[in-house]
């Protein structure tokens, strides 16, 4: 299990994280969102060993990861961008891993290269930006890391490779028992594979969401009203979008109250729809996930 325990950490006296918290589970996929600057790729970079907090800890397995560095070999971070490689060869970047990680396993890696129809020589700064970043997470697999960590491990890639590259980390995870921590703007990927999702909001935990439960946790509703949308509603519940008479609110399983608020109004329609991830992000963030 990975603890994150009150983790803080300022960068150019700016506050990036404030007091994080929480758990990764063995054998899961743990979600991490939150707007831009929110602090997530600082998260992952302090989790894997690479930065220091600047006051908290975290452990892998009990074991603090900066008093006994030998747990960083268990924790593979993979950041979103492959320029640290681009020196190497596809076969010498196999002894500097070997050096790095003692159970990195070579006949799988090159038996997976194989299996994704790379060739077995070559610079990794010849690759495709989407070989780059299959190849990047077929060398973080090959090192039997029980802990894996992925910076928007699919950003800027077509369907296709994103694709094979969902479908791997989804065989691996079921395979291998690895845990996975993804960093990613893409809801409606996490929605599909996580099991766990933690929302950053401005450096702090805003909140934890089991996938497995969420909806049964919250109701999506569309409401439409004879004539002007109720102002009580835009003001005391969580209204995902409304244009003019028509509105959809996002209400807790059991809001009895809030339920009663919509219905006293005699909506000419009020219907279940199904609820998403973004749904959720929307009402705790308030906004989308990425600004211009």
């Amino acid at each position: 299990m990975i603890e994150v325990k009150n983790v803080t950490k300022s960068i150019h006296k700016n506050d990036v994280l404030n007091h994080v918290q929480f758990n990764v589970r063995p054998g899961t996929i743990t979600g991490v969102v939150g707007r831009n600057g929110a602090g997530k790729t600082t998260l992952l970079r302090i989790i894997s060993g690479i930065i220091k907090p600047d006051s908290g800890e975290v452990f892998i397995a009990n074991e603090n990861i900066f008093s006994q560095p030998r747990v960083k070999r268990d924790v593979v971070f993979v950041p979103d961008s492959t320029d640290a490689l681009k020196a190497y060869s596809i076969k010498e970047i196999v002894k500097f891993y070997k050096e790095v990680y003692p159970n990195f396993d070579e006949t799988y890696y090159f038996d997976l290269l194989e299996k994704f129809q790379f060739k077995k020589s070559g610079k990794i700064k010849q690759l495709s930006k989407g070989q780059k970043a299959l190849f990047s997470l077929i060398l973080a697999f090959s090192t039997n890391a029980k802990y894996i960590l992925l910076d928007e491990p699919t950003d800027g890639l077509d369907v296709i490779i994103k694709r094979e590259i969902l479908k791997f980390i989804a065989e691996e995870v079921a395979n291998k028992e690895v845990s996975i921590m993804i960093s990613s703007h893409r809801l409606d990927e996490l929605e599909k594979m996580a099991d766990h999702i933690v929302v950053l909001k401005e450096g702090t935990v805003n909140s934890e969401l089991e996938m497995e439960t969420l909806k049964e946790d919250y109701r999506k509703i569309q409401v439409a009203y004879q004539e002007q949308f109720p102002e009580d509603v835009l003001q005391n519940l969580e209204v995902l979008s409304q244009n003019g008479r028509v509105g959809v609110v996002l209400l807790e399983a059991d809001d009895a109250e809030g339920e009663a608020i919509l219905k006293n109004y005699e909506p000419i329609l009020y219907e279940e729809l199904p609820l998403s991830l973004e749904d959720i992000f929307v009402t705790k963030l308030g906004g989308e996930l990425y600004v211009s």
